[in-house]
């Protein structure tokens, strides 16, 4: 582990989860709902804060505690699968940030619906294998994570969780029971919000992943990694500290900071947020990545660890994102490099058995969320301030295929079977969904996203061919394929 000043190490002391609460049923497009405390047990699992637990409805009070009893005689055989496939089961669809699907783009489409979700939001939404849609936000209503259906927009349900889950990323498995976190816990619902358990942790987690095991790889902004059962939320390994733990024998008066704080810092990969992006991860040996700034330090680190053998290890930590980073790193189809931005307008490979510098390409822009790399390596860094380009790896240096300087970003591109690529960009004042061939970069198709403003918070792909955008100020639109 790597030493940290005290008052640094102190923000990653675990305590009690903050409070929560639960909302289910559909409805309208209203979200609203009465609330009645509920403590949830799960045997072998967590215990819910008793004076400030999960709350559920009362319509659906009887039903979540049915299903808590029934969990007590469950058992601990899991036949549910994780990973990608259909939908968008990660912020950037899968354990390597690929930001590819294997469904095949439509190259028409049209707009299916749009709606308000009541605030804004932060990160891109993820997707069930059956249409199911996730998002993290921040609604006066003390809605927090919603979920829609993805035929209509309605509302399938509405949980309240800390405030701070608007920038906590989701996961979705193949049964639809979705995994998020908030100030100072994981949660885990089932496909009608019922909460099936939670685990206190240090912070906000910023980052959310499978591991090749099937359970939660988790890290919050101030650098608490753990591994999570996805049955019961139980730790696997015990939790790392990338910046170190508190010693409260010599530091007696350390106080236990808020938890979500430095997050403002990480939108921008600014040095108050230690941990700002979503780490990869790939499935078959366990290796992740983490774009670490330890405080003190004039640059951040791409830090290497590997989860095996019940244990977190590190691997090596290369001091080399210049000015930080919000950039998700991207892990290629084969395992053997890295691709992440910083804030000094570069995109940069690195080994990743080693931490070496393969190459770096200067850019326009500062990257920011995700890269999108297609199994064949044709790679599509995004950024709001940027423009359409895609590039190939040569080894040694980085190649420019193709470039659109008149798209002007409004989100993150992504890649689709087909040789399809869509994103958000600029066309006059308003956003245009932008269907592209990932050949040529040429336009095949443009759809307006009627008055929307701002920017994007991502590209999602449903599972049958459906693209998905959430603008940032708090608006959900899904375009159909024209069949």
């Amino acid at each position: 582990m790597i030493a940290a000043p005290p008052t640094a190490a102190a923000n990653l002391h675990a305590g009690n989860p903050d409070s929560g609460g639960a909302r289910t049923g559909v409805d309208t497009l209203s979200v609203t709902s009465t609330t009645t405390g509920v403590q949830q047990v799960r045997s072998g699992g967590v215990l819910a804060n008793p004076a400030r637990g999960l709350t559920l409805s009362r319509l659906g009070a009887v039903a979540a505690i049915g299903a808590l009893v029934l969990t007590g005689c469950g058992t601990d055989v899991d036949d549910i699968t994780v990973g990608s496939g259909k939908g968008w089961t990660t912020a950037h669809n899968d354990g390597r940030n690929s930001g590819v699907s294997p469904v095949t783009g439509s190259r028409k489409l049209s707009l299916g619906w749009s709606r308000p979700v009541g605030g804004p939001v932060e990160e891109p939404l993820t997707i069930g294998p059956d249409g199911q849609m996730f998002l993290t936000t921040s609604a006066p209503n003390n809605c927090a994570i919603l979920s829609l259906q993805m035929l209509t927009g309605r509302k399938r349900f509405c949980n309240a969780l800390g405030p701070n889950a608007i920038s906590a990323p989701s996961v979705v498995d193949s049964g639809t029971n979705v995994y998020v976190g908030d100030d100072s816990g994981v949660s885990a619902f089932n496909s009608i919000g019922q909460p099936r358990w939670r685990t206190p942790v240090a912070g906000v987690p910023v980052s959310a992943q499978f591991t090749g095991d099937g359970n939660i790889l988790t890290v919050t902004q101030s650098g608490q990694i753990d591994v999570l059962s996805r049955q019961t939320g139980e730790r696997v390994v015990s939790t790392t500290q990338l910046l170190g733990d508190p010693d409260f024998l010599e530091y007696p008066d350390l106080t236990r900071p808020t938890s979500g704080q430095g997050l403002d810092d990480c939108a921008i990969g600014g040095p108050q947020c230690p941990v700002a992006n979503i780490s990869p991860i790939e499935v078959s040996s366990g290796r992740f990545f983490v774009t670490l700034w330890e405080p003190g330090k004039p640059i951040a680190a791409l830090v290497a660890l590997r989860y095996a053998d019940n244990k977190i290890q590190q691997e090596w930590s290369a001091d080399l994102l210049t000015e930080g980073s919000a950039t998700s790193p991207t892990l290629s189809a084969d395992g053997q490099t890295v691709y992440v931005g910083d804030n000094s307008k570069r995109l940069i490979a690195v080994d990743a058995a080693d931490g070496r510098t393969k190459w770096v390409q200067p850019l326009d822009w500062a990257p920011r969320g995700g890269i999108s790399v297609s199994s064949d390596g044709l790679i599509i860094p995004s950024g709001d301030d940027g423009h359409l380009l895609a590039l190939r790896d040569n080894g040694d240096a980085a190649e420019i295929v193709w470039e659109r300087k008149d798209l002007t970003l409004r989100g993150t591109p992504v890649q689709t079977a087909g040789d399809t690529g869509y994103t958000a960009a600029a066309i006059g004042d308003g956003i245009n969904l932008i269907t592209f061939d990932t050949k040529t970069g040429a336009t095949v198709d443009s759809d307006a996203l009627p008055n929307a403003k701002g920017t994007t918070t991502g590209t999602s792909i449903g599972p049958k061919g459906e693209v998905v955008l959430a603008t940032r100020i708090g608006e959900v639109f899904v375009f159909k394929p024209d069949r």
